[in-house]
């Protein structure tokens, strides 16, 4: 059965996710799943001592994750300290099955969701093409270096549209000495947008590769 957290960029939803994490090691149990890293999405920052559960729970994806990035890190140095992510913008005019995609990032659908998403694809004009299968990314978004400027960087990162892609909600997370890299869900038709495509064409050439060294892929899901 889908699990439903809301809030957790706020002091009420950690402490929701903190009660639910009781006896357990990840959200759908022993074991580490897709669960996890879309709920680590969605979470802002390392809980604190008062929701234990959530904290352990934190450090035990977070040390999944870093198994994506073996390099050795060599030091770098902070002059500023870039602001937090701001939560993802709304909603553009989007098709409703995009909608129900971006809702969907931080819970599995459920059959209720799937069947009503059915009929109002039957309802649609039938002149409209049937989209393909659709994968959930988490990519990791690296920039030059300490002066770069990480709200820039992320609107570099959403100006980049097409046909398949929907951006989903970020955050910036911390690589060591007070940098931090930008992590940000998104929504792909799988026929129409090719992530390899999408980071060598355009995420790190000109005008986004003023603000953006390199991205990784750290979580690919199929939805």
């Amino acid at each position: 059965m889908a699990v439903t957290f809301s809030d957790l960029h706020t002091e009420e939803g950690i402490k929701t996710l903190d009660q639910f994490l009781s006896g357990k090691t990840y959200i759908s149990g022993d074991l580490f799943t897709k669960d996890d890293i879309k709920v680590y999405a969605a979470v802002v920052e390392k809980p604190g001592d008062s929701f234990p559960n959530a904290a352990k729970w934190y450090d035990a994806v977070s040390s999944h994750l870093a198994s994506s990035f073996p390099g050795k890190a060599q030091g770098v140095r902070f002059s500023t300290v870039a602001a937090p992510a701001e939560a993802a913008p709304a909603k553009s005019a989007a098709t409703a099955d995009e909608d129900d995609d971006d809702l969907d990032l931080f819970g599995d659908e459920t059959e209720e969701d799937k069947k009503a998403a059915e009929e109002r694809e039957a309802a649609k004009k039938p002149a409209k093409k049937k989209e393909s299968g659709k994968s959930s990314v988490l990519l990791d978004v690296k920039p030059w270096d300490d002066e770069t400027d990480m709200k820039k960087l992320e609107e570099a990162v959403r100006s980049i549209e097409m046909p398949g892609l929907l951006w989903g909600a970020s955050k910036l997370v911390p690589v060591g000495y007070g940098i931090k890299k930008l992590q940000i869900m998104m929504t792909i038709v799988d026929d129409l947008v090719s992530v390899d495509t999408l980071i060598e064409e355009h995420l790190t050439v000109e005008p986004c590769n003023e603000y953006i060294q390199s991205c990784d892929i750290v979580a690919f899901n199929k939805i």
